[in-house]
C-alpha cells in the first residue's frame, strides 16, 4: 500500500468536509482515483448518479467491490490513473473527487482538466505543497508549470489544511483540500504548454533566455532571445522579465505572438 504511494483517509468528519465543499448531488458522475479500502468510494456511491473509480493495487479489488456491494451506480476500473483511457469512461464523469496518491496528484489533476472536459470540478485531497503550487499566484515562489496549466482552464484555491493524523497510516507530510472549478475548455494549445514548460526549463534565468536555452539550439539562441524580448515588451513586460511574473493568459498570448 504505502509503496503505491497511498494512506487511506480514516476520518468520518473529513467525509462530511468534502461531501459538502463537493455539493454531491444525484446528477452527479463521480471521478475517483485512488479507493483505498471505499470509505470515501461508500460515501460518493451513495450520494450521486454514477461513481467511476480508478484503483491501481489490484490486492484492495475485493475489499472495495465488498463496500461498494449494496449499490449498482459504480464501475472499479483496475489500471495507473497516469495512462488509463480516461475517454473510455461512461458515463463521463461531471465531477472529480479524491484522495489523490501523492506520486500522481499533479499529471491527474492535469489529465483530467486536458482529457476530461466534461468534469466542471474537483475537490482531491494533495500533499499540501501540491495544492500550494496549483493554486499559486504569479509572483509566488511556488508558482510554476503546474499554476499556470492548471490556471489556463480553471480557478484553483486551497479549500482547508488537513492534519495528516486523519491518514493510516500517518504521512510525513501535511495535506490540503484543493478544489478547481472549470471556466473553459481543455488546457490551452499545445504549443502553449509546451511554452509553459521550456519558460519554466532555467527558473533562475529570464524568460527569454530560458527559451533561447530551449529552443535555440547551437545557432539560433540569439534569434529567439530576441523575438522573445520584443514580444515580452510589446505586451508591458520588461525584455528580462522572468517566466514567474507571467499569468496563465500572458503565456497563451506570447504563444501567439511567437507564432505569428
Amino acid at each position: 500500500m504505502v509503496r503505491l504511494g497511498q494512506n487511506f483517509l480514516v476520518d468520518r468528519n473529513i467525509l462530511d468536509v468534502i461531501e459538502r465543499l463537493s455539493e454531491l448531488g444525484p446528477a452527479d458522475v463521480v471521478l475517483e482515483v485512488g479507493g483505498g479500502v471505499g470509505i470515501l468510494s461508500e460515501r460518493i456511491a451513495d450520494r450521486v448518479h454514477y461513481l467511476q473509480l480508478i484503483e491501481i493495487d489490484r490486492g484492495l479489488e475485493d475489499g472495495l467491490r465488498e463496500v461498494l456491494s449494496p449499490f449498482d451506480n459504480w464501475q472499479l476500473h483496475l489500471g495507473d490513473a497516469l495512462d488509463y483511457d480516461l475517454h473510455s469512461l461512461d458515463p463521463a464523469p461531471t465531477k472529480m473527487v479524491a484522495n489523490l496518491p501523492y506520486g500522481v496528484a499533479a499529471t491527474v489533476i492535469i489529465r483530467t482538466i486536458d482529457e476530461l472536459p466534461s468534469i466542471q470540478s474537483w475537490v482531491v485531497m494533495v500533499q499540501k505543497e501540491v495544492g500550494q503550487r496549483f493554486a499559486a499566484a504569479p509572483g509566488n515562489g511556488v508558482y510554476g508549470v503546474p499554476s499556470v496549466l492548471a490556471q489556463m482552464a480553471c480557478d484553483v484555491k486551497v479549500l482547508r489544511p488537513i492534519s495528516r493524523t486523519v491518514f493510516k497510516p500517518v504521512p510525513r507530510v501535511d495535506s490540503v483540500l484543493l478544489g478547481l472549478t472549470r471556466r473553459a475548455g481543455p488546457l490551452a494549445s499545445t504549443t502553449a504548454r509546451a511554452l509553459v514548460h521550456d519558460a519554466f526549463a532555467h527558473r533562475r534565468k529570464p524568460l527569454a533566455g530560458s527559451l533561447a536555452l530551449i529552443r535555440g539550439g547551437r545557432d539560433g539562441r540569439v534569434a529567439v532571445r530576441e523575438a522573445a524580448q520584443q514580444a515580452l515588451v510589446e505586451m508591458g513586460f520588461p525584455a528580462d522579465v522572468r517566466a514567474e511574473r507571467l499569468a496563465p493568459a500572458d503565456f497563451v498570448e506570447l504563444d501567439r505572438r511567437l507564432a505569428s
